[in-house]
Order: C-alpha cells, then sequence, then structure tokens
C-alpha cells in the first residue's frame, strides 16, 4: 500500500491509500479519485518526502510525512482536511496505545491462541489475559461458542 498526499484543482490538501502507484495512475485516468472537500476529479500527487531508513531500519534521513504535514501551512489552517487529519493521527495514537498496552499486560500465547481461549472459557485453566493467532474460522468458532474476542488493533504502518 501506498499512501500519496494530493490536491485537487482549488488547492484542498488530502490524503489517499492504493495498492501500487500504477493503481493510482489508473484510478485518476478513470476520474475515480476525487477531492472528499469540493468533489473534483482534477487531482495529483502533492510533492512528498521520501521515508529513507538507515542502517538495519534504525533512525530516519528524512521525517514522516506526519511531521512534514504539521509544519506545512495547510496543516495550520482550520480547514475540513487538516481536522480530519488530526482526528485521525488521534485515532491512530489511541489505537496504538490500545495495542501496546494488550501487548504489555497480556500474555502472547501464539497460535495456541484458541485452545489457551477455550480451556479458560470451559474452567481447565485460569484466566487471565492472552493474545494470539487465530483464523478467521477459529475466531468465528470461538465466537459461536460464546468465548469473547476481538483482533487485535493494526495500523497501516504495520504492514509495510
Amino acid at each position: 500500500m501506498i499512501r500519496y498526499a494530493l490536491h485537487c484543482d482549488r488547492n484542498h490538501a488530502f490524503e489517499s491509500w492504493f495498492q501500487s502507484s500504477s493503481a493510482y495512475d489508473s484510478q485518476v485516468k478513470r476520474k475515480l479519485v476525487t477531492c472528499p472537500i469540493c468533489g473534483s476529479a482534477k487531482v495529483e500527487k502533492a510533492i512528498m518526502a521520501p521515508r529513507i531508513v538507515g542502517k538495519k531500519g534504525r533512525g530516519r534521513a528524512t521525517p514522516p510525512p506526519e511531521a512534514a504535514a504539521a509544519t506545512a501551512p495547510e496543516a495550520a489552517s482550520s480547514g475540513p482536511t487538516s481536522l480530519l487529519m488530526a482526528q485521525e493521527r488521534e485515532l491512530r495514537a489511541k489505537l496504538k496505545e490500545l495495542r501496546d498496552h494488550i501487548v504489555k499486560n497480556a500474555d502472547n500465547v501464539g497460535e495456541r491462541f484458541p485452545n489457551e481461549a477455550r480451556a479458560m472459557h470451559y474452567g481447565d485453566k485460569e484466566h487471565r489475559p492472552i493474545y494470539g493467532e487465530a483464523s478467521p474460522e477459529e475466531a468465528k468458532s470461538l465466537i459461536d461458542e460464546g468465548i469473547e474476542v476481538s483482533p487485535l488493533p493494526t495500523l497501516p504502518e504495520d504492514r509495510n
């Protein structure tokens, strides 16, 4: 997935995710990419600083787009786009905080998750906070049995 900073012919700035750069090009050509503020299909990529990772993934030579956006003049405006971007950043921060809390305070049982959850549910093991892996079918089966499960929140940057 690729996140592009975009702007329309009326100078509204916004972001959007695309499967690839060719997917972006194809969607723009077919006028499927429109400004969420005014609906204009005359959309172009804005200038973006790429993320460059140093040796072994440590440190960045350039700031992430979020940091660059915070210093951009558009971010200082009180328009709907900057408000949405602020709300998105806040939501992502809260999801990350939730995930970090779970990871810190629960045991990672990995692929044993369905069996461990069942054992605790049926009283074979003492209840404790756990997380792990389950296929969609296994998760549905657990829910059908009355066992409460929910996925750990993931963010787009986790998938890169």
